[in-house]
């Protein structure tokens, strides 16, 4: 088990605060929303009261999570703590800050519980958690684990997806034996990996028109560098017209991975407004995600990051921009 040196001063917050709000950033994933919904457990059965908050929508391909439609996007008037779960970036909450909330959550106390283990860059956390891991509901584990929290099964299946989730079923290279280890305990304590397996795939299910507009993408993927690299692009008609059934980039992204020779896949989406996203995954030769997209101000893991660019500039720039330096990272590699 681990000893986190910030534990005792987090528990010292939540000792006197009774209304606890749980924000996730603005990628909410299945990561951050089983963290939040653990925390929401653990935090109602030591007799407090947690909001949970996201500033956008929760994805319908979460929906498979009980408690997921309790997120709300409205900022609550009233609550005596935050916990910022899944990121240490204050530029992944910028719907909160954009609409004004920074100076409330600064008036506060505010705890970082993340897994990326970056430099915090959230000015207003009063103290952070950031441990390496290979997901956030690692983290909230050891913590629980640590200060005696209580952890009811509902709140032990949360972790496990959480875990499950950003470990793409205990397969990526940040497992460690510990996370193994936690997933063990929790079988141990009840939980049911394959039915939550079940839930998973059985909301996965995809409409007939679903199939074919990813057919259409398939059909669009570009591979660049000897097809070491591939990139798809979604236009603003299509992020409207699919988005409410499913994240377009999250059809395709682990095809375009897994393509012979392929190390590196990098989804764009282009917004109405001339917002730029992108998601990066990568292949176990290629651990560049984070790199890449820390150069365009995002961040993630080696494996699986993304950005966003807010500044209007022509798509094909910035496209061309994060190709050559995908390569660059990919050459760089090679050599060590």
């Amino acid at each position: 088990m681990a000893n986190y040196p910030e534990a005792e001063q987090i528990q010292t917050i939540l000792q006197g605060a009774q209304r606890v709000l749980i924000i996730q950033a603005d990628n909410p994933d299945g990561d951050s929303l089983g963290s939040a919904l653990a925390l929401e457990h653990i935090m109602g059965d030591m007799g407090k009261e947690p909001i949970l908050y996201c500033g956008v929508a929760i994805p319908s391909y979460l929906s498979y999570l009980p408690g997921w439609d309790r997120v709300t996007n409205e900022f609550p008037r009233q609550f005596d703590v935050s916990i910022i779960v899944d990121t240490s970036a204050d530029s992944l909450l910028e719907n909160l800050n954009e609409a004004g909330h920074k100076s409330t959550l600064s008036g506060k106390p505010c705890i970082v519980i993340d897994h990326h283990a970056v430099e915090l860059s959230i000015p207003y956390a009063t103290v952070s958690c950031n441990q390496e891991a290979v997901a956030t509901g690692e983290v909230i584990y050891e913590l629980a684990r640590q200060l005696d929290w209580p952890l009811n099964l509902d709140a032990e299946k949360m972790i496990a997806t959480a875990i499950m989730a950003d470990s793409l079923g205990l397969t990526t290279e940040a497992t460690s034996a510990r996370s193994i280890h936690i997933i063990g305990e929790l079988v141990e304590q009840g939980v049911r990996i394959a039915e939550l397996e079940h839930a998973r795939r059985m909301l996965m299910r995809k409409s007939p028109e679903l199939v074919h507009y990813k057919g259409e993408l398939l059909q669009r993927v570009e591979y660049a560098a000897d097809n070491r690299i591939a990139i798809i692009s979604i236009p603003w008609r299509e992020i409207e017209l699919y988005s409410p059934q499913y994240n377009p980039s999250m059809l395709v992204i682990e095809d375009m991975r897994m393509t012979i020779g392929t190390q590196v896949a990098i989804a764009f989406k282009v917004y109405k407004d001339g917002k730029i996203t992108a998601k990066i995954r990568c292949n176990q030769d290629a651990p560049i995600a984070a790199r890449l997209a820390e150069h365009f101000g995002g961040g993630g893991h080696a494996y699986a990051s993304g950005f966003k660019i807010q500044q209007a500039r022509p798509f094909n720039e910035v496209k061309s921009e994060c190709t050559s330096y995908a390569l660059q990272l990919l050459n760089e590699t090679s050599t060590k």
